[in-house]
């Protein structure tokens, strides 16, 4: 089989690292400059992507197009390919709930959906994430041999749309959620003044996230698409007549860190921002 072009959309640092892995088996790894950041244009030179001067055109090369983006980009990105009658491979890898993937899919009739979910961290220094795909049969396995020997592992599902979606919410809700418990045990024990004993107790369990206090720092950080990622699995969990309160609240605690989106921070400014945003 030839190798393919690529498209990504958008490389943000989860989208970059996934394309400069399947950067190994294709032609060509495109992205577009058109309206994005100078931090996006800095990334993708990084990682080796090569730039083209519009959305049209990405999609024109493209024989695999992946969608990376925040989730509530994900359906205007979809229409936004849907307009040029793009009939490659579609991947859809966003974390949104398997309901809007299946929206997304009947917006693009002229492409093949795959609908997709990247469980694990961005694959640079040595993380190796798995990107989980559903869908029509021939096209997960063009995706699997796209990243063939590369750090990131493509491992398909099957053949129906949404089941990927559905794997990365369901652990996003507990892997996120809980990260967010931490830090409100963390506040909660720092305000007494017995935050070093609490974080003492829990590290006698190996299997506590409160033993991991400086996670709480990488959270806040991490926040501003954290929060919609749960208000996703929010949706999921009522599609399936499960009660959501519990992800909206970490979602809206979430939110009180929005304005720390990828800075440094230390485990006291996090929660400083959390008491009083």
């Amino acid at each position: 089989m030839d190798q393919p072009t690529v498209g990504i959309l958008h490389p943000g640092s989860m989208g970059a690292a996934v394309a400069a892995c399947a950067a190994t088996n294709a032609a060509a790894v495109l992205w577009c400059e058109n309206g994005r950041s100078t931090a996006s244009v800095e990334r993708a030179a990084r990682f080796g992507l090569t730039s083209v001067a519009t959305l049209a055109e990405l999609l024109e090369r493209s024989d695999i197009v992946i969608s990376l983006c925040p989730p509530a980009s994900a359906e205007d990105l979809a229409r936004d390919v849907a307009g040029h009658h793009f009939a490659g491979v579609y991947v859809e890898a966003n974390a949104i709930n398997p309901e809007r993937t299946q929206r997304i899919a009947a917006l693009l009739p002229d492409a093949t959906v795959v609908d997709g979910g990247v469980i694990g961290s961005p694959p640079v220094g040595g993380k190796t994430p798995t990107l989980y795909v559903a869908g029509p049969a021939e096209a997960t396995a063009r995706i699997e041999a796209l990243f063939a020997n590369t750090a990131v592992q493509a491992t398909v599902l099957g053949t129906e749309v949404g089941k990927a979606s559905a794997l990365k919410l369901s652990y996003a809700s507990f892997q996120k959620t809980s990260r967010v418990l931490v830090a409100l045990a963390v506040g909660m024990a720092r305000e007494h003044g017995v935050d070093q004993e609490l974080i003492e107790v829990a590290s006698r369990r190996t299997d506590s996230y409160l033993s991991e206090s400086q996670y709480v720092a990488k959270t806040a950080a991490r926040a501003w698409r954290w929060g919609p990622e749960l208000e996703e699995a929010a949706d999921a969990l009522t599609a399936a007549g499960l009660p959501p309160e519990m992800l909206r609240a970490a979602a809206s605690t979430l939110a009180r860190w929005n304005d720390a989106k990828d800075s440094e921070l230390t485990l006291t400014d996090a929660l400083d921002r959390l008491a009083q945003p």
